[in-house]
């Protein structure tokens, strides 16, 4: 059994552990909404790329002069997945939600005969698929010690991928990150970057635009240079987004871990107690019995 000295340490040990889980939740709390604000304010220009996109890819008539980055190069043998996650864990399974749902494509790829090639973008979601999938890794950008992702950020990776395309290294790339929905809600997203997943028209709202614009030089060029941007447009996209869900997910693992160092020291509290009581009945009935043995 435990002495009174070692609860009384325990106790301490463990107030302390709150100590730190209540700041990392308040901290959390202060960075969550500038990144939340960050990536709100990204998704409308990614939707608009996306609408741009759509009503240029309906007036490309020749399918052969289209762009190689929205059409492909006609083969689907070899996939690349770039996987986001954060540099640093304690924030619940924000991580190993994302690095799961790659592990489980990247297996029905391989199942499929397909060939996988791996980017990591973040030191956790290495971390995470080294075991499993470490020999597929073919590059990592880690980005630790910087404490705000710009876009510079974003287009030295899809500078990365454009140029492994550009040398043949893979057909199809995949990006994977977690979609910001609320605190306590983060959504694990997969996004077809090569080539593009360009939305369906939404009905009349293409159609006005398609009336009242006309692109100079022609649609094909402007088109590939749209393109080229957009990878890097929702490569960033994804920072940001992955920037807000990592916070929210710290915030809401911290809260729960401040609740529960808080239940275990009223529980050590309750224990400590309890063993003291006994204690001093213990010494209590050892001088009556010694003064009635005189």
């Amino acid at each position: 059994m435990a002495s009174l000295k070692d609860m009384r340490n325990r106790i301490a040990s463990v107030k302390a552990t709150r100590k730190i889980t209540k700041a990392m939740q308040m901290v959390a709390a202060a960075k969550l909404r500038r990144a939340q604000e960050a990536a709100q304010a990204a998704r409308p220009y990614a939707e608009r790329m996306d609408g741009v996109l759509a009503n240029l890819a309906s007036k490309v008539a020749d399918k052969n002069s289209a762009p190689v980055l929205l059409v492909g190069n006609g083969r689907d043998q070899v996939h690349l997945l770039i996987v986001m996650t954060a540099e640093r864990g304690l924030c619940g399974g924000f991580n190993s939600n994302i690095a799961k749902l790659a592990r489980i494509e990247a297996n029905k790829l391989v199942a499929a005969g397909k060939t996988v090639k791996i980017m990591t973008v973040g030191r956790k979601g290495a971390d995470n698929l080294r075991r499993d999938l470490g020999k597929n890794i073919v590059e990592r950008k880690d980005f630790q010690g910087i404490k705000q992702l710009n876009f510079s950020h974003a287009e030295g990776i899809a500078n990365t991928v454009l140029g492994m395309f550009e040398a043949g290294d893979f057909d199809v790339a995949t990006l994977y990150f977690s979609e910001f929905k609320s605190v306590i809600a983060q959504k694990p997203t997969a996004l077809q970057l090569i080539p593009a997943k360009i939305p369906e028209s939404k009905g009349d709202a293409v159609k006005g635009a398609a009336a009242v614009h006309e692109y100079e030089p022609s649609e094909e060029q402007v088109l590939g240079d749209l393109l080229t941007r957009n990878i890097s447009t929702q490569v960033f996209r994804g920072l940001l987004e992955n920037a807000a869900s990592e916070q929210g997910a710290r915030m809401s693992a911290m809260d729960n871990a401040t609740r529960n160092a808080g239940d275990m020291i009223n529980k050590l509290t309750i224990k400590y107690n309890r063993l003291r009581q006994a204690n001093i009945t213990k010494e209590l009935i050892e001088i009556i019995s010694g003064a009635e043995a005189l």
